[in-house]
């Protein structure tokens, strides 16, 4: 299906492009259709070809080592995927499906390549909104990288959490060991003071039974403050290695794309130099 130039007007990736460049990546480009569920396409296969959304919804996924599939990334309406491997002529990384019916539109690298050589400056066009998905990126990473762990452990908690916390710290700390042993200091000495009359005289029965009621509520409440404790490093951990990942994989991609425009600019411009040597 031919693609309107209304369409790629709404496309970021288009948006400094002006009405001649347009019409001539229309007459390139194409719509495509999806059905619920359908693969757009599988690892592995030849990226001959990049899409970008135009309604619906994509999952981006890809095969982990335990063999689970993992997404990747939802492209929302505007964004492209697949652009990499349609660039440098590789097999696809990843897995895209359509979530429910979509509509995207089909770029391959030929229709790059036709656009450069009639509008050489959509190139730069084009490297200018990559460049600002660049800093886009990198400003994300930083916040990303910046937000505190804490913070999102702290959404998650729960009431008894933060009871089994309260009182690990007040048991873990020097105000409750002097206390304490105040009240024992306190409680043996009226005891042996009262002599025969006291309640609960040498050898302390009755304290003894309070000691060990306290020591088997208490430990079970400080292990579960311990097992909170490791799952926070968990999710720190987590936290750390999906902003690296992400990381890596946006920043690689967006200069993979930066660097193969450049390339294709450079072809452009010493084309345009033999051609006015001929002339």
């Amino acid at each position: 299906m031919a693609c309107d130039p209304e369409t790629l007007r709404q496309v970021p990736l288009f948006a400094l492009l002006d009405d001649d460049e347009i019409a001539v990546l229309a007459g390139q480009v194409e719509l495509q259709t999806f059905a619920p569920r359908e693969r757009i396409y599988r690892a592995g296969e030849p990226g001959g070809r990049g899409y970008i959304v135009v309604s619906g919804r994509i999952r981006v996924s890809m095969v982990d080592e335990d063999q689970q599939e993992v997404t990747v990334d939802q492209p929302a309406v505007g964004e492209f995927f697949g652009f990499a491997s349609m660039l440098d002529q590789t097999q696809h990384q990843t897995s895209a499906t359509a979530d429910d019916s979509s509509v995207c539109i089909e770029v391959d690298r030929h229709d790059i390549m036709v656009l450069l050589e009639r509008k050489p400056h959509a190139g730069m066009d084009m490297l200018a909104v990559l460049g600002k998905q660049f800093h886009g990126s990198q400003q994300l990473v930083r916040v990303r990288s910046a937000r505190n762990p804490n913070e999102v452990i702290e959404e998650q908690t729960t009431t008894g959490e933060e009871v089994a916390d309260a009182v690990a710290k007040f048991g873990g700390s020097w105000t409750f060991i002097i206390a304490f042993g105040a009240v024992l200091v306190v409680y043996t000495a009226i005891n042996v003071v009262l002599g025969h009359q006291a309640w609960d005289p040498y050898p302390f029965i009755l304290l003894n039974l309070f000691l060990s009621m306290l020591a088997s509520v208490q430990a079970p409440v400080i292990m579960m403050s311990q097992n909170r404790q490791d799952a926070k490093d968990r999710l720190r951990g987590e936290l750390d290695y999906a902003v690296n990942r992400r990381a890596e994989a946006e920043i690689q991609g967006l200069s993979r794309k930066l660097n193969l425009l450049g390339e294709k600019l450079e072809d452009v411009e010493e084309l345009m130099k033999e051609m006015k040597g001929k002339q």
